[in-house]
Order: structure tokens, then sequence, then C-alpha cells
């Protein structure tokens, strides 16, 4: 089984006739928008099969693009017995479509996108440090690039675990 794509129309009625919509990406991402009648179901746990979709309902997976949807395809299409589908174009189709969203713009961007900045940053005032002041801050944008590397290849980054520990990614006390 594998998953057909259907338009944000298609899947609002869909909806209405009482199927599930998944969102399955992480907390972090969906924190500043979301669908509200979506479900949140991290991809890991489906992959994983740690967490199956029961019923007779058709279910209609979504993450931000539809790309994350479309690459795990037939990893979500195994969590669920049903038909199941991709939303075509993610969230931002939807959005585009001028469907409900709830949105927090006082939530952190993120996690994945405060790397890139981060990054971006260290490596630009790095180069024009090196250009202007002194060949010994080209060391900078070298350690930043070796940490993305090092990244791509392990899986860990050490600059996503320092954000993630930042006061705007804490969740406030209750």
């Amino acid at each position: 089984m594998t998953l057909r794509t259907i338009s944000p129309q298609a899947a609002q009625a869909l909806l209405a006739q009482g199927a599930v919509l998944v969102d399955i990406r992480a907390a972090d991402e969906r924190a500043r928008m979301r669908i509200e009648l979506a479900k949140h179901m991290p991809l890991p746990s489906l992959q994983s099969g740690a967490t199956r979709l029961e019923g007779n309902h058709p279910v209609i997976f979504h993450c931000r693009s539809g790309v994350r949807t479309q690459m795990n395809a037939a990893a979500l299409a195994r969590c669920t017995d049903c038909e199941a589908y991709a939303l075509e174009g993610g969230l931002d189709a939807w959005a585009s479509a001028g469907l409900p969203v709830v949105k927090d713009a006082h939530a952190p961007i993120e996690l994945q996108r405060q790397v890139q900045l981060a990054a971006g940053a260290l490596v630009f005032t790095g180069t024009v440090l090196g250009t202007t002041v002194s060949p010994w801050f080209y060391v900078l944008p070298g350690f930043v690039g070796a940490g993305l590397m090092f990244a791509g290849a392990t899986g860990f980054c050490g600059m996503a675990r320092v954000l993630a520990r930042a006061p705007w990614n804490r969740a406030p006390l209750s």
C-alpha cells in the first residue's frame, strides 16, 4: 500500500466525512502553525511501528511541504489498514488554499531553522572579520563547516543541543 496524494480542498471534504488528519512533524515544528483538526504523531513513532492508526476512516498524513510525507510514504502506509493519503503540498498548501490554521507568532521557530540561522551568521561574521580584521577569524567559518559535516555524518548536532537549551526554546513553567 502506498499513499495517494490529495489536494487540500479534497482533504477538507474527506475530513468532514470522518477522515483522520495526522501531523507527522516534530513538536517544535508545529508550535508556530498547525491544522487544528490534526492529530500529532511524530514521524519517528510512526516509522518505528510504535504507533498504529486503528479504525475504518481514511487517514491523511501531512508535514510542512509534503516532501517528508512522500519520502516516508511506504512506512506511513504501513501504520494503518485504512485508505491512506498524503496531503499534497502539506501545511503550506493547506494555508495557501485559505483553509483554517492555528498560528502562534510567539512560539520559537523550528530548531533546525535556528541552527541554519546561527551557522549562517557565524560563517558570514567569520568571513567578514577574516577579510577586514585578521585572517585568524577564518577559523570560525572553518569550525562551523567542520561541525556541520560532523552533524551530517553522525546525526549529532552540538549547535542544536545548545540552542535547544536556549531560554526562548524552553517551555514555560505552569
